[in-house]
């Protein structure tokens, strides 16, 4: 990586008017929505937004991949993808000529905590959309043919992700922040010996299991009110029977205690992948808000701490953020950036001054005014569509939110004070646990990181996840 040059912004000529300042923010409102219960446990959420003449539909499943079985990892999203390759009166080509149909397309897909089926049609044509969703839902055919071909190209995925370093530091980090008995410590898509055991019976087994109505609950945005709603949905949905087990949170316990670094060798790499950081608070946490202030000043903005540090002070970089991983477990911290293999020791003694300073002092008034202005100014932006209202409402599902909770969000982001960043900065980041991944070329870079003092070293072969050099 080229290092360039620092960013100086032009300055402003004596004649120049002043910069104006930042509005008051336009008041906003979340569409309003009703929660309906089916006689069969499925839970129907309706926000009517007669503005767009489509309806958003979205089904959330307890079925994310926490769920996968030990040495099966992976399963939960084979079965999400499989999903739509078809049906019992449908194969995959006529499913896709339906939707094609319908004018819509149909998005599966499953992370930790559950597994999602959407589709955005036509209000006129949302008997018809919710027909094809359920049956979907409900059942697929997951033909052996189509589950090889996900499976290989699964393999390829992981090929890719192991051969480029961002994706390799991404594996480790996971495998070496969380204890080896935690679902976390592994890839949430499986991987090479895990995939190989995920027969069409586990799949059909894994669906049986999990995709239950009592386990479901379903989004309804747009053009739509609520009787509507709850007729099509029972007409489609609500003779589905079945009770799923229930959810244990898999456990979240850190892998090591102490700070270490772990240095993944790849020989003559001409710069290093780096990620800092340990387990932190689940989403649903009394200091969600104030902790959400903290990372946008420490790394969250392109205006950040971190980011004006290491790039536009010392030119490490072209960019340096952090990011707290929400889940409904332990939620993993992370400071990631890529340097110059000459830059890593001093880039990561950077990463280290941001991440003890912000817990030493109270940030400064404009640190905090730039963050919360942020953060209250693209609120609305998130919900501009039919699709995002039924993101919004499927958070509020999975990780079990309040109901006012995108109601009360901008006034309880502009009640954070600098005290309150400072005592979470105190609180939720922990240096006595902080951890170091860096891949790169370790024979250049570890004994400028050991001078750091930053913890042990161990060296990993990039080719076997649990390898020790």
């Amino acid at each position: 990586m080229t290092v360039m040059e620092p960013m100086n912004a032009p300055r402003p000529t004596p004649d120049a008017p002043a910069r104006p300042g930042p509005g008051e923010p336009r008041p906003y409102r979340f569409p309003h929505f009703v929660t309906r219960i089916l006689s069969n446990g499925l839970r129907l959420m309706v926000a009517p937004v007669p503005a767009f003449p489509v309806v958003t539909t979205l089904a959330v499943v307890e079925a994310g991949a926490t769920r996968d079985p030990r040495d099966h990892e992976g399963l939960a999203q084979l079965v999400t993808r499989a999903l739509s390759e078809g049906t019992r009166s449908m194969n995959a080509l006529e499913l896709t000529t339906r939707l094609e149909m319908l004018g819509t397309t149909l998005d599966t897909g499953a992370d930790w905590d559950s597994a999602i089926v959407q589709l955005t049609a036509l209000s006129s044509r949302m008997e018809d959309a919710m027909a094809v969703l359920a049956e979907v839902l409900r059942y697929p055919s997951f033909p052996e043919h189509e589950l090889e071909r996900l499976r290989a190209e699964r393999r390829a995925d992981l090929a890719q992700l192991r051969a480029e370093p961002r994706g390799l530091s991404d594996v480790f980090f996971s495998r070496l922040l969380f204890d080896p008995s935690s679902r976390f410590a592994r890839l949430a898509g499986g991987d090479e010996r895990s995939i190989e055991r995920l027969s069409r019976d586990e799949v059909v087994k894994y669906h049986d299991t999990f995709y239950r109505p009592d386990a479901t609950a379903l989004m309804m945005v747009g053009d739509i009110d609520v009787e509507t709603a709850v007729r099509i949905a029972s007409t489609h949905l609500g003779d589905w029977a079945g009770k799923a087990p229930p959810v244990t949170e898999p456990p979240a316990a850190q892998r090591h205690a102490e700070p270490r670094v772990h240095l993944v060798h790849k020989s003559e790499a001409p710069q290093s992948e780096v990620r800092v950081g340990h387990i932190a608070i689940p989403r649903f946490h009394p200091d969600y808000f104030p902790v959400v202030v903290m990372n946008a000043i420490l790394g969250g903005l392109f205006s950040s701490r971190l980011n004006l540090n290491l790039r536009e002070q010392h030119a490490y970089t072209y960019g340096a953020h952090s990011a707290f991983d929400w889940r409904r477990a332990a939620s993993p911290f992370e400071i990631s950036t890529a340097v110059e293999t000459a830059v890593t020791a001093d880039a990561l003694r950077e990463i280290v001054v941001e991440f003890t300073r912000i817990r030493e002092e109270p940030v400064s008034d404009a640190e905090l005014s730039l963050a919360i202005s942020y953060l209250v100014g693209v609120f609305p932006i998130r919900f501009e569509t039919t699709a995002e209202v039924a993101g919004g409402l499927a958070n509020v599902e999975i990780f079990r939110l309040p109901s006012n909770y995108f109601d009360t969000y901008r006034e309880r982001v502009s009640a954070v004070t600098a005290q309150d960043v400072l005592r979470v900065a105190r609180t939720h980041l922990d240096p006595a646990r902080l951890q170091v991944v860096v891949v790169g070329d370790a024979d250049a870079i570890r004994e400028p990181i050991a001078a750091l003092g930053l913890g042990p070293i161990t060296v990993y072969d990039p080719l076997d996840d649990d390898g020790v050099v």
